[in-house]
């Protein structure tokens, strides 16, 4: 997309409030339209006073400035306000779209950017598009019709002399040129260093009992500090191309201002000029330097904002999370099936699962264990179309989950996991996430309930009003674990998938998260990845993962017979837990 597609794209969003950018445009042309008048009057005024010494003129001049400058003002405060409402609308709007495709985007798109990134995009990008979409257009409206009343007074008074002036215009284009294609580079590399800004920043915060556990501090501080010293180098460039910009076109502006008023003063003294139009002329001619200083100031924020609007278009034109299926379907019974499903997450990668064939009856628990990378997390997360089998297909209720709406098909599947998403809300808003309804207090209470969660949240201040801090730091693993399993059974899904809900508990908190996953794994059917195999010994059906491929299948009982992989994993697992209680002991 070059640069005129660009900004054409960035001004469609100025669209919607053209009414308010017309009265930003019509303001600034009023207020524009004032300024060649103050040295158009002082050829009548100086003329008419000091040389014809006129009543009139002399009674009227001051009234004349006063309401210029009143004009000048208020249509000034109004072209202002204006373009600042519109900007402040249009980095909102953006933002909005921004964040609405960030939350349709497929998984891989969030596993190959980091957040850090991504947040710069919405907080920082965002806003350097705001001066190019609105400002400079005003800018570049008012300016020109400041520059072309000034050049048309200077022609009316010395069509000659303002001709020379004119030389200078290739020279100037030829600079605003050179330096537009550095500006456009050094604003992509700073916006790029934001976004590495970000990231360090989130990881530091996020992980912060690490950092200070493993001593991690100088390291962070390092990493920083180089993110940092390339935005303060990326800066710096785009400071010296924009700030070189402004002296190199006065100097050239200055040489034949220079020659204009020597060219005018001579015609002064040859008697060919007034006084008041000599005055009038070189006023006018020094006038122009203001707007010309702005006109080609303005081409830093029209670079800087092409380089913002590349990288926040380059995350609107992301495809969305695929949808392609057209069937509704409503609460399904939870027949799923696996046939011959296949996924690799990249072409040049190694098959995650290979040729995986499996039927699980609704109402069944499958639990799939396996060495990590075996390909378990990877099966999960093809129910709810996270990612898309490279071959094969799976069905629920014999339906072809591709066929299927994205919406209906999630709406029938429940996840609790290892890492449990609290929000900075309260309890009760926490369970009832998502729900598309007002749910009843005693909804979420009974879901609470058989969460085995109630218990502690009786005893907290606020009760279901309490807030869970940010990702839930207020409770422990346990309390929040079962909050996710009160948002589950709230849910009331037929499909449940657990992703190693217990593995992070202590005992006592495993206990009553057991119990709560007993009662919302009722009647469901329920896919268990568990590393710790003592809590899938209950499942109707044990699969063993081995390299993306099903080793064997049966129940514990039939697989601890068969003497194969799940064995020997119970067997080294066992034994592991026997030495460490000899060592309590």
């Amino acid at each position: 997309m070059n640069s005129l597609q660009l900004y054409t794209r960035l001004l469609g969003y100025v669209k919607p409030y053209w009414q308010a950018f017309a009265v930003s445009i019509l303001g600034m042309a009023v207020a524009a339209a004032t300024e060649p008048l103050l040295p158009a009057m002082l050829k009548p005024f100086l003329d008419g006073t000091f040389v014809h010494k006129d009543d009139v003129v002399m009674r009227w001049a001051p009234g004349i400035i006063l309401a210029i400058f009143f004009v000048r003002g208020v249509a000034g405060f109004f072209g202002s306000y204006a373009i600042y409402w519109v900007g402040n609308k249009l980095v909102m709007d953006l933002r909005a779209e921004m964040f609405s495709k960030l939350l349709s985007l497929p998984t891989r798109y969030f596993d190959d950017h980091a957040t850090g990134t991504l947040i710069s995009k919405l907080t920082y990008d965002v806003t350097n598009v705001t001066a190019a979409a609105t400002s400079v257009v005003t800018v570049t409206i008012r300016d020109s019709i400041i520059i072309a009343g000034l050049l048309g007074w200077l022609f009316y008074l010395d069509w000659k002399l303002t001709l020379i002036s004119l030389i200078v215009t290739p020279i100037v284009a030829l600079v605003i040129y050179i330096i537009n294609r550095r500006l456009r580079t050094s604003s992509r590399d700073m916006q790029n260093s934001m976004g590495s800004i970000t990231q360090v920043i989130e990881e530091s915060v996020t992980a912060h009992k690490v950092v200070k556990l493993f001593g991690g501090q100088r390291y962070e501080q390092d990493r920083f500090h180089k993110e940092i010293n390339w935005v303060r180098r990326h800066i710096m460039k785009l400071a010296v191309a924009a700030l070189a910009n402004v002296p190199i076109v006065q100097m050239v502006a200055a040489i034949a201002l220079s020659l204009i008023i020597y060219l005018a003063m001579g015609r002064a003294q040859s008697d060919t000029s007034t006084v008041g139009g000599f005055l009038s002329f070189v006023t006018a001619m020094l006038m122009l330097t203001a707007p010309l200083k702005r006109i080609t100031s303005i081409n830093e924020y029209m670079q800087r904002g092409l380089a913002a609007s590349e990288s926040i278009f380059e995350l609107i034109d992301t495809p969305s999370e695929s949808d392609t299926g057209t069937q509704e379907i409503s609460r399904v019974e939870g027949n799923l099936a696996f046939e011959h499903v296949s996924l690799s997450y990249r072409a040049d990668e190694r098959m995650a699962l290979h040729d995986i064939c499996l039927d699980i009856p609704a109402g069944q628990s499958v639990a799939l264990v396996g060495a990590s990378g075996s390909g378990k997390s990877t099966m999960a997360n093809l129910v709810p179309r996270f990612y898309l089998p490279t071959s094969g297909r799976i069905t629920l209720d014999g339906h072809d989950l591709a066929d299927l709406t994205l919406a209906s098909l999630r709406a029938n599947i429940a996840l609790v996991s290892q890492e449990v998403v609290l929000f900075n809300d309260t309890i009760a808003a926490n369970i009832c996430y998502g729900q598309m309804r007002e749910v009843p207090e005693e909804e979420i209470i009974a879901a609470a309930q058989a969460a085995h969660a109630m218990e502690f949240i009786r005893e907290m201040p606020e009760g279901m009003n309490t807030l869970v801090g940010e990702k839930g730091v207020r409770l422990s693993g346990g309390q929040r674990q079962r909050i996710a399993i009160a948002r589950a059974i709230l849910k009331n899904a037929p499909v449940l998938i657990l992703d190693e809900a217990t593995s992070a508990l202590d005992s006592e908190s495993e206990r009553y998260v057991q119990a709560a996953l007993e009662t919302l794994m009722q009647g469901r059917t329920t896919l268990v990845i568990a590393h710790r195999l003592s809590t899938i010994e209950k499942a109707d059906r044990i699969v063993v993962l081995q390299k993306g491929q099903i080793a064997e299948m049966g129940t514990h009982r039939e697989l601890l017979e068969k003497n194969g992989v799940y064995a020997q994993l119970h067997r080294i697992q066992f034994e592991w837990h026997d030495a460490e209680r000899e060592k309590l002991s």
